[in-house]
C-alpha cells in the first residue's frame, strides 16, 4: 500500500478477540439452558442408575454420558474422563485426572469420583467438574470430613470469583488470589479460561497448569464485561482419616456481567451421594 494509506491501518486483534468472547443476551438465555443439561446429565452418571460398586468401570461412566448427549441429539465437546481418588492409594499429578490414556478403574464403596465433562449446542460449549462419593454400607451420608475438603473448593471459587473486576488482567485476578487462598491456609492451583465459540475461547486467561506466576500474552489481557468463563480450579487437601492428600478439582460456567459475576446455572457445593444396593 502507499505509506499514505499504510498509515491508517491498526491492528483488529482486539476486535476480533471482542466479538469471540462477547456473549448476547440471547446467548446467555441458551447457555443457561446447556448448563443446567450438562449439569442433569452428570447427576444421572453420579447416581445408582449407573454405578454398580464392584462392576461398573470408570469407562463404562465415561461412555454412558457420551452415549446420553448422543442420544439428546448434541455433540460432546471432548472426550470425558472420570476418575477415582480413594483411601490407601498415593494421590498422583492432578494431570493424571484428565488423562485419556490412563487405564479403567473399578468402581468401588467409599470411593470419591470427579468427572470432567462438557457439551456443545448453537455454537455454545459447557466444561463442568464436579464429585460424588459412593456410600459405604455403613454410611448414610457423605463423610464429614470430604464435606469440610469440599468447602475448601468451593472457598477458592469465591476467593478468585471475587477478584474479577472490570478492566483487571488475568495475571493480576490471578495473583491476587493466590496470595489470599494461600494466606487463608488452601493449596490452590488456578486455570480458569475464557468459554465461547470454540471451547477455550478467546478473552481473558487467569492462569494454566503449569503457569502459576502468570500466563504471557492471553493473560495480560483486561476482563472484558459481557464474557464466559470456566471457572476451573483445584486445593489439595489433608485427609487424617486417609492418611494421604486428595484433591478437589472443579469447573464450572460463569458470567461476567456488569461488573458482576454470576454462574450461569448455579455451582456444586456438596458432594453427591451415591447410595447402592
Amino acid at each position: 500500500l502507499p505509506e499514505e494509506l499504510g498509515s491508517k491501518l491498526v491492528s483488529a486483534e482486539k476486535l476480533a478477540i471482542a466479538w469471540i468472547e462477547t456473549r448476547t443476551k440471547k446467548e446467555l438465555e441458551l447457555f443457561r439452558e446447556l448448563v443446567k443439561i450438562t449439569h442433569d446429565i452428570i447427576d444421572e452418571a453420579f447416581s445408582e442408575e449407573v454405578i454398580v460398586p464392584g462392576v461398573t468401570s470408570t469407562d463404562d461412566v465415561v461412555w454412558f454420558l457420551r452415549q446420553k448427549v448422543t442420544s439428546l441429539g448434541l455433540e460432546t465437546w471432548f472426550h470425558p474422563t472420570i476418575d477415582v481418588q480413594r483411601n490407601k492409594e498415593v494421590l498422583k499429578s492432578h494431570i493424571e485426572s484428565f488423562s485419556k490414556g490412563k487405564e479403567e478403574q473399578i468402581i468401588q464403596k467409599g470411593d470419591l469420583l470427579h468427572c470432567d465433562f462438557g457439551i456443545t449446542y448453537v455454537g455454545l460449549n459447557t466444561d463442568c467438574q464436579q464429585h460424588a462419593y459412593v456410600l459405604k454400607d455403613d454410611e448414610k451420608q457423605v463423610p464429614q470430613f470430604l464435606k469440610d475438603a469440599f468447602k475448601k473448593g468451593n472457598r477458592l471459587q469465591d476467593i478468585l470469583t471475587s477478584s474479577m473486576k472490570y478492566g483487571k488482567t488475568g495475571n493480576q485476578i490471578l495473583s491476587e488470589s493466590l496470595s489470599q487462598a494461600k494466606e487463608e491456609g488452601l493449596k490452590p492451583s488456578i486455570y480458569t479460561h475464557p468459554l465461547g465459540k470454540y471451547g477455550h475461547s478467546a478473552g481473558t486467561t487467569i492462569g494454566m497448569w503449569d503457569s502459576q506466576n502468570g500466563v504471557p500474552f492471553k493473560g495480560d489481557y483486561p476482563l472484558q464485561k459481557n464474557t464466559a468463563y470456566a471457572i476451573e480450579l483445584n486445593t489439595t487437601v489433608t485427609i487424617k482419616e486417609w492418611q494421604k492428600d486428595i484433591r478437589i478439582m472443579l469447573e464450572e460456567a460463569g458470567f461476567f456481567g456488569d461488573d458482576v459475576f454470576e454462574y450461569v446455572n448455579e455451582r456444586q457445593t456438596n458432594i453427591k451421594p451415591i447410595e447402592t444396593k
